[in-house]
């Protein structure tokens, strides 16, 4: 039996591809432990570039935006976060579990080395579905105000 879908990457790609935990893990760019890179993180990961070299990014291709569950999504600078970016995918031998972030978990190590206003700790997104390259930029959900920042760490809204 097939694993489900894990993540899609569309928009400006040579290879519009479902990616399900094994065609992850098949991937060059592995990082088989995340708390290497984020000690308050666990799991199997693979980097973004190696993802996005799998599809082929067009030249046009600017922006990605990351689609989650319940409408949630950030569209930042492609080229801020391709280098720093990684999928989690798996913990141990199972997919990501929900209560982890899962299927697929988004998540930039250091928000820092992004070296842009444009991509801070809410470009980090647990629940992904999927993720479009763009020209321009995709739909951003993330919190605008303080107020709406922590509601959503809250747990207050999904």
């Amino acid at each position: 039996m097939a694993n489900a879908t894990a993540v899609t990457i569309a928009g400006l790609v040579d290879k519009p591809t479902d990616y399900d935990t094994d065609d992850l893990a098949a991937l060059a760019g592995q990082i088989p432990d995340v708390s290497a890179l984020a000690p308050d993180r666990e799991g199997i990961a693979v980097s973004l570039s190696a993802v996005l070299d799998s599809a082929g990014v067009s030249d046009r291709a600017r922006f990605i935006t990351i689609n989650a569950e319940a409408g949630y999504s950030a569209s930042v600078p492609l080229e801020a976060v391709r280098d720093q970016a990684i999928l989690i995918y798996k913990l141990g031998d199972a997919p990501l579990p929900r209560d982890k972030g899962g299927p697929v978990r988004f998540l930039i190590p250091d928000v820092a080395a992004c070296q842009t206003d444009e991509v801070d700790e809410c470009a980090n997104v647990k629940y992904v579905e999927s993720i479009v390259l763009s020209a321009e930029p995709g739909t951003d959900t993330r919190p605008g105000t303080i107020k709406q920042h922590i509601e959503l760490h809250l747990g207050a809204k999904p």
